[in-house]
């Protein structure tokens, strides 16, 4: 058994090669779980080695009491013999069984959604809207206060913190139609009975409705990560590249409307490729040589005196700001204003600058944006109430059909839908490899292909359980509930190599014996199926009741771990029935070469205990 367990310990250990190959988010979020599972199995396997043949030796004297004697023992003997023995008298039958529970499997998977990562509760929240091209610094102050205000109007909202612009630094290039409002919440005590963060977005979305403002509320550090990583701050963005700026606009627009009609979209918006207006002094050559003015000290004239321009800079003990001059606002917020500017002349004569120039506004795109040196133009898509895999599928759908690109130009997906389908790529190329090692470690332990298929072809059963439970649990799949699966199908493994060893084991006993009839054939399977009872119902009580908690848990955080244990707790109700029927059933078929067994014999011997 000695060494079936040691490998056994590296199937589950291996199994988890996928999980350390994520990489991004992913490989950050679950990367330390894989690498203390397998620390802590390490450990384990050393100390079985090591310090429990010592205690063994000091702790395990005396008269040892048959394991027959304990009460749970014999009842569960008492429940799984008669199992056993029909699934003995129908083998076949039992192998159909399976297949069908297998299949029945089949229908949760098509309705299960998916997603990257579930949403995580964060504590506070972030509400992005984004306004139209156009809009003032003035307006976009009043719709600030006025979005603060139906905010403030919900009874969980504590505080209101807005912002509205680019802050003072070159790495946010944040336009001024984009609105960042931090709402933080009171305490979950305080809320109203009935009250969950689901609903509390609901309610926001439906409190805060202002013309011309798509809203979208999104946890603030998911945001900061996502808009990082892909610019993108929805769960669901579009980019369309091109190189003519009127059918990149023309395109989103297209997109944002197609958007809109699928079911789930709570807000699509398409960022503006025009719309955005500019004061161009147009210097007129000819007038400011009149008045021994060139272009440059004209310009220079427009930027210090409107734009401002440093002068020298104070310094406060130890800090230091700077002097910055320009004509006052009164003088410069209209185009009569800026025409009206005076101006000196080398001859010390006053002027206009509309003597000089023609001041007007023009329209022109609000923000460029490129990638991969080409155009781009960004939708925004938020989505509520249905997963994200199955929104976008109907989007690309709907504009694959609808939408018209012209030559040149190109769509592609983002935000954290571009982290799904990366992480989505990995596992594809990573899981199969991974199951080809597991195939050459079964055959190690076994020396037989038929064996190593057998435990290979009956781990989709064992997975069936976490899939129906994943269902019930109305959770979608996403990278946490691949690392659940994961961890299953390495137990599930497990499981199979030691119960088809103690199979093997009494088998080969009979067969040195020199028994090779039927009832020696059965026997054995009685003996070593048996005997397997008492450690599996340990494991398996073990493992729901460390992973319950985690299930069951509630806080930040809980999200994720929910989602990795639910697909364990599942598959321990049909990983069990996999080894304890369907392995003996799928083993005494494989052995009739050596052995007939017919089904009047059987039912003979059903009664008989190993």
């Amino acid at each position: 058994v000695g060494p079936a367990l040691f490998f056994s310990l590296l199937i589950i250990t291996l199994s988890f090669i996928p999980v350390f190959t994520l990489e991004a988010q992913e490989g950050r979020l679950f990367g330390p779980l894989a690498f203390t599972k397998t620390y802590a199995m390490a450990a384990a396997a050393g100390l079985s080695v090591t310090l429990v043949p010592v205690l063994m030796g000091y702790w395990i004297r005396g008269k040892i009491p048959d394991e027959h004697r304990n009460p749970i023992n014999r009842g569960l003997i008492w429940i799984y013999q008669p199992a056993l023995d029909a699934v003995l008298r129908w083998p076949k039958a039992t192998l159909l069984v399976a297949v069908l529970v297998f299949l029945t499997g089949l229908w949760p998977v098509s309705r299960l959604g998916g997603e990257f990562l579930p949403p995580l509760d964060e504590g506070d929240l972030l509400y992005m809207p984004t306004a139209l091209p156009g809009l003032s610094a003035q307006k976009a102050s009043e719709l600030l206060q006025q979005t603060d205000r139906l905010i403030k109007t919900v009874p969980e909202v504590a505080h209101v913190f807005g912002k509205a612009g680019r802050a003072d630094t070159a790495t946010d290039a944040a336009p001024l139609t984009m609105f960042e409002t931090t709402i933080q919440f009171k305490p979950r005590d305080q809320w109203r009975p009935g009250m969950t963060p689901e609903k509390l977005v609901k309610e926001l979305d439906q409190a805060v409705q202002v013309p011309g403002m798509a809203n979208l509320w999104i946890p603030p550090i998911r945001n900061r990560i996502d808009m990082l990583a892909t610019g993108i701050k929805s769960p669901i963005g579009v980019k369309v590249y091109g190189t003519d700026l009127a059918q990149i606009d023309k395109t989103t627009q297209a997109i944002e409307r197609i958007a809109k009609t699928v079911p789930g979209v709570s807000s699509a918006l398409a960022e503006r490729m025009t719309g955005g207006r500019y004061i161009d002094v147009d210097i007129d050559r000819a007038a400011a040589a009149r008045y021994g003015l060139n272009i440059a000290g004209v310009q220079a004239i427009v930027a210090g005196a409107i734009g401002g321009a440093t002068i020298g800079e104070t310094v406060e003990g130890l800090a230091r700001y700077p002097i910055s001059l320009r004509y006052p606002r009164e003088w410069r917020d209209s185009l009569s204003d800026l025409r009206n500017l005076p101006i000196y002349t080398p001859q010390g004569s006053q002027i206009t600058l509309g003597t000089v120039a023609t001041v007007k506004v023009t329209e022109g795109p609000p923000m460029l944006k490129s990638e991969n040196a080409r155009l781009t133009g960004w939708v925004y898509v938020d989505v509520r109430d249905r997963d994200m895999a199955t929104v976008v599928k109907e989007i690309r759908a709907k504009v694959d059909d609808e939408a018209k690109l012209e030559s040149g130009m190109s769509i592609s997906y983002s935000g954290q839908f571009e982290f799904m389908e990366r992480a989505n790529a990995k596992l594809k190329l990573v899981v199969p490899a991974t199951l080809v090692i597991i195939f050459v470690l079964l055959y190690l332990i076994f020396a037989r292909f038929g064996e190593a298929l057998l435990i290979m072809a009956t781990l989709p059963f064992a997975l069936t359980g976490g899939v129906w439970f994943l269902y019930l649990l109305d959770y979608d799949l996403s990278v946490a509930t691949g690392v659940g699966f994961i961890a299953l199908a390495g137990v599930s493994a497990e499981f199979g190599v030691i119960m088809l060893l103690y199979l093997k084991n009494a088998w080969t006993e009979r067969l040195d014996a020199g028994s090779k009839d039927e009832h020696a054939l059965l026997d054995a399977i009685r003996e070593g199926a048996v005997q397997r009872v008492r450690p599996k119902a340990m494991t398996v009580a073990v493992i729901i009741a460390g992973l319950l908690p985690i299930l069951w848990g509630s806080g930040t955080g809980s999200e994720i771990m929910s989602r990795i244990a639910a697909p364990m707790v599942g598959g321990m109700i049909t990983a069990p029935l996999l080894s304890l029927f369907v392995l003996p059933a799928a083993y005494l078929l494989m052995r009739r070469k050596q052995s007939r067994v017919t089904p009047t014999e059987v039912t003979h011997h059903a009664g008989e205990q190993p």
